[in-house]
């Protein structure tokens, strides 16, 4: 998995891009979620992880999720922030 570092690094380069959101934009950023079948894939790969039955490819697949929604989730709280300053 990629290290804090990394995910440091990637919420460095987001968060000036998400000094320009309108409210409508953070609330579709908000409101944003994984559509059924990769949460269902997820699911799948977490239950396997939990198990400790993932083969590396799909440990692989499950770090590039993960990496992904802590993406996500840091466009989201900057989301949330440009929505209280709006309120």
């Amino acid at each position: 998995m990629k290290t804090n570092g990394d995910m440091a690094a990637a919420e460095k380069l987001l968060r000036p891009m998400t000094r320009n959101l309108t409210p409508e934009l953070a609330r579709a950023l908000v409101n944003l979620t994984a559509d059924e079948e990769t949460q269902t894939r997820y699911d799948l790969l977490a239950g396997k992880n939990t198990e400790g039955q993932l083969t590396s490819a799909e440990q692989e697949e499950l770090e590039s999720l993960v990496r992904v929604n802590t993406l996500l989730g840091v466009l989201k709280t900057e989301a949330h922030a440009v929505l209280a300053k709006a309120a």
